[in-house]
């Protein structure tokens, strides 16, 4: 097997285990979906433009990820659950009193990027 089909190869498996993670997300709340979609999008357009078409054409997955590739939307309720899940991780962590000071404020500080770039993300597709 030469190097570009090994390349191919593992960005496929790394596709499915993406998929299978979204896949396990899509049914707990606390695992996100669409994330793992887009990573497993991206493998697979690495590795195989037929898995590729049908993840992003899939009746259940398929929406999200058009609307984020074609208009970097985020949905109000992706926003409201992925922000909740964040706030309730971190007071979880303060809760527990045996996290380091230093990993609560790195923890925080990812935690707040990933706030401000999701409230910067339209919830909507603009209007036609």
């Amino acid at each position: 097997m030469n190097k570009h089909n090994l390349m191919r190869l593992m960005y496929f498996i790394l596709g499915w285990v993406f998929f299978i993670i979204g896949a396990i997300g899509a049914l707990l709340p606390v695992l996100p979906t669409t994330p793992f979609m887009l990573l497993a999008l991206w493998a697979f357009s690495k590795s195989s433009d037929r898995f590729h078409d049908w993840l992003y054409s899939h009746r259940f997955f398929g929406p999200p990820l058009q609307q984020w590739q074609q208009h970097r939307v985020i949905p109000l309720a992706a926003k409201i659950m992925a922000i909740s899940m964040m706030s309730i991780s971190f007071v979880f962590l303060l809760v527990l009193k045996t996290t380091p000071v230093w990993a609560l404020i790195s923890v925080g500080a990812v935690m707040l990027f990933a706030v401000w770039f999701i409230l910067r993300q339209p919830s909507h597709a603009p209007s036609e």
